[in-house]
């Protein structure tokens, strides 16, 4: 197991921290576009906590560690998510799904939007899981890498199959069993994140875009084109293209993606790194074509007939945000009640519907045409096999590995 220190984070992590809120997956919105403005100034305020030596180190902790169950007694879940990550009716107070399993079970959820960013929410609970207390949170919300941390730390509990019967049965496989958490024995995906390439066919004027070497090398697009500020999404798209596996790379894959992309920036064929605000150089023909997530293509290609997507034969990038139970959690059970429900196809379709990130849930395509067809049929939401024969995952990293890969990345970005 982890052993946990105070976190002391190098300049260059703290300048991808900054990236990642101000632009970057911490300023992506789950439908409006508003969570840099929502987080930003919360969680750049919060770098000193991250990066201060305050909170004694709690060496190897027990994983699982419960406080009694009163799942029974206490018919209540508290959960804490993203912002604008949920589904919500036409008056905006009122969050159908989470209805749906109140009157079902009698169990009252306690939904809050308090996570604006990985890190700065790390900080918000590691004095409590570090000094072994409750957070006064039932399930929580993480990005596959912190998700990973903390299991590693043995701060989260591990989950009780016979509770999550539908979710064992309908987890999508290509979220089976990601390297941080094998068999998702501590988590589950709430949903996906892919990285494609997305174009805009009127900028492009015929220039034929397929992989990401046409970003990078042809001479019809030089300033034309956009890469993204998160380090995992254009390195892992880089790596793929060169042939490597994001899952496996070594020191040597990395420093070589890093020289090609170089390569491209000192040509000036790339126009900026970008974090969420892609969308308006990409409607804009600024970009003719850029490394894009998928969530925002899939409200772009509504709004503009221009904007489309391709998936390269050498595959794409996709994370997970993913539910745990921290320990100490007073309503262990009826988080898992909770977590289960989501994995039926009726639920996950309604959430799908309302948010547009990639479902994580076989078995909603039905559910979901009764709602939204287009949405049903649309792969950037339900990936076909093929499409998710092509997904890859990027590698845990060591702490070493995190701090000289961000120093490297952001020399190349100039930030």
């Amino acid at each position: 197991m982890e052993q946990y220190e105070p976190d002391r984070l190098s300049p260059a992590q703290v300048a991808a921290m900054r990236r990642s809120l101000l632009s970057g997956r911490a300023a992506m919105t789950r439908r409006s576009l508003l969570r840099a403005s929502a987080g930003g100034a919360l969680a750049l305020g919060g770098l000193g906590t991250l990066s201060a030596c305050g909170i004694p180190a709690a060496g190897k902790t027990e994983g699982g560690t419960s406080a009694e169950d009163h799942s029974a007694e206490e018919k209540v879940v508290n959960f804490s998510n993203w912002t604008e990550y949920m589904d919500v009716d036409d008056s905006g107070k009122r969050n159908p799904t989470l209805e749906t399993f109140t009157k079902r079970t009698g169990i009252k959820v306690k939904y809050t939007e308090d996570i604006n960013d990985n890190n700065e929410f790390f900080g918000k609970i590691k004095p409590q899981l570090a000094a072994g207390q409750d957070t006064g949170r039932d399930i929580i919300v993480l990005t596959d890498w912190l998700a990973g941390r903390l299991i590693r730390l043995g701060w989260v509990q591990k989950l009780d199959p016979s509770n999550l019967p539908h979710a064992f049965a309908n987890l999508s496989e290509q979220f089976r069993s990601p390297d941080w958490d094998p068999g998702r024995a501590y988590s589950y995906p709430w949903q996906g994140i892919s990285t494609v390439i997305a174009y805009n066919k009127k900028a492009l004027d015929g220039v034929e875009v397929k992989t990401v070497s046409d970003l990078l090398d042809n001479p019809k697009l030089k300033g034309r084109v956009g890469l993204l500020t998160e380090m995992r999404d254009t390195i892992g798209m880089t790596l793929l293209d060169m042939g490597k596996d994001p899952a496996r790379f070594t020191d040597d894959d990395y420093d070589a993606a890093i020289t090609r992309l170089q390569k491209a920036v000192d040509r000036k064929q790339i126009r900026r790194f970008t974090g969420n605000d892609y969308t308006s150089d990409l409607t804009s023909g600024d970009f003719a074509a850029c490394l894009a997530w998928a969530g925002d293509v899939v409200q772009l290609k509504a709004d503009s007939p221009d904007i489309d997507f391709l998936i390269p034969d050498s595959g794409y990038m996709t994370s997970s945000d993913n539910l745990l139970i921290p320990n100490k959690a007073r309503h262990k059970t009826n988080a898992e009640r909770l977590i289960d429900y989501y994995f039926e196809p009726k639920a996950a379709a309604e959430l799908a519907a309302y948010i547009n990130y990639v479902c994580p849930v076989d078995g909603v395509k039905e559910e979901l045409a009764k709602i939204d067809e287009d949405a049903a049929n649309n792969p950037l939401i339900l990936p076909d096999k093929a499409m998710q024969a092509k997904s890859r995952a990027f590698r845990s990293l060591s702490s070493k590995e995190e701090t000289a890969y961000e120093e490297k990345f952001a020399k190349l970005t100039g930030a």
